[in-house]
C-alpha cells in the first residue's frame, strides 16, 4: 500500500482491449492506493438485473452502450476510486469528456497477441464470442487505439505479475504529482 495521500484525490479510470488486464489490475490498484474499486461492467449488470451477454443477445450492442454510459456517469460522481471502464466505453465522445473532466484516464495496453492468449480462457465477452480471437481484437484495435491514445497515461501491460503494472500506474501517477 502507497501513502501518497495525493494519488487518491481523483478517480482513476482504466481503459484498454478486452483482456488488459482492467479489472484484475485494478482491484490490487485500488488495494495498494487504499481506495474502493468499481467494475463498470459488473456495474451495469447490477442495474439491469442480466449479464451482459445477455444484454446484448436481447437489446444489442446500442442498448449496452447506452446503459453502460448511464452507469459511467452515476460512478463518475462518486468520491474517487479506481474504475474500470468496459473495453469500448471510452470510444463514447460524452464518457470520454466525462473520463476527462473527473478522472485520470489510463490507458493499459498490450500486444495483441497476449490479448488474444488472455481472452481465450474466458467465454464472457460478446464481441468475441463465435469469432476468432485475434482477428476481432486486431480490428477493435485499429478503431480504438487512435482514441485510446487520448488517455492521460499510457502503461503497457505485458506478460508479467499484475503487480508489475500496478507499480508502473503509480510510478507514474506519483509523477504527475510532482
Amino acid at each position: 500500500m502507497t501513502n501518497s495521500p495525493a494519488l487518491n484525490t481523483r478517480t482513476i479510470a482504466l481503459i484498454g482491449l478486452p483482456g488488459v488486464g482492467k479489472s484484475s489490475i485494478g482491484r490490487r490498484l485500488a488495494a495498494s492506493l487504499d481506495m474502493p474499486f468499481r467494475d463498470a461492467d459488473e456495474e451495469v449488470e447490477r442495474a439491469a438485473g442480466r449479464t451482459i451477454s445477455e444484454i446484448f443477445a436481447e437489446r444489442g450492442e446500442t442498448e449496452f452502450r447506452s446503459g453502460e454510459r448511464r452507469v459511467i456517469a452515476r460512478l463518475l460522481d462518486e468520491p474517487p476510486h479506481v474504475l474500470a471502464t468496459g473495453g469500448g466505453a471510452f470510444m463514447n465522445p460524452e464518457t470520454r469528456r466525462l473520463i476527462r473532466e473527473k478522472a485520470i484516464s489510463i490507458w493499459l495496453r498490450a500486444d495483441i497477441e497476449v490479448l488474444a492468449r488472455r481472452v481465450a480462457r474466458k467465454n464472457n465477452r460478446p464481441l468475441l464470442q463465435d469469432r476468432d480471437p485475434f482477428e476481432t481484437l486486431t480490428t477493435l484495435a485499429e478503431a480504438r487505439h487512435p482514441i485510446y491514445a487520448e488517455a492521460d497515461i499510457i502503461i503497457d501491460s505485458v506478460e508479467s505479475p499484475h503487480s508489475t503494472a500496478v507499480r508502473a500506474i503509480i510510478d507514474a501517477l506519483e509523477a504527475r504529482t510532482r
